[in-house]
């Protein structure tokens, strides 16, 4: 299905990416393993979402072909009152650095979150902090031509 929405619409495969949550790995490892390596092998991204919250198994890195591990925001809430990374914020970066895949922390709502996280060397983050969601597609102008291009 995603091969043939790609081709209707004329996407690049690399500018898709898939997010992933654990629960969806436990159902049938081997068909989502084959399903994650064909998508890889076109191009597309693969994004394992809310790591740590589900049934976290370290083999799901190895077995599954992710290029990033999203941090949940429930991690991210604990840098509030903290004046540093926790241990399981920095286990995660670690790890996904070792597996060379980008790590996105979600829910950043701080300056201050922002700061620890970047220091600790997360690549990306996501939250209110950066902006909210917008419930429609914002016009962007004559920009608009270089976002879909």
């Amino acid at each position: 299905m995603v091969e043939a929405v790609l081709r209707d619409t004329g996407l690049p495969a690399e500018r898709l990416e898939l997010e992933i949550t654990e629960s969806v790995l436990i159902v049938s490892v081997e068909t989502v393993a084959a399903t994650l390596k064909s998508l890889a092998e076109i191009g597309v991204s693969i994004a394992l979402d809310d790591f740590g919250t589900g049934f976290s198994s370290l083999s799901y890195l190895t077995t599954f072909p992710f290029n990033k591990i999203k941090i949940d925001k429930s991690f991210v809430d604990e840098l509030v009152t903290g004046s540093e990374v926790t241990p399981i914020i920095r286990m995660i970066i670690g790890l996904g650095r070792s597996l060379n895949a980008t790590i996105t922390a979600e829910g950043i709502e701080t300056s201050n979150q922002h700061a620890l996280l970047r220091a600790a060397g997360c690549h990306q983050g996501q939250g209110y902090f950066y902006g909210k969601p917008s419930p429609e597609i914002p016009d962007l102008g004559d920009r608009t031509a270089d976002i879909f291009a």
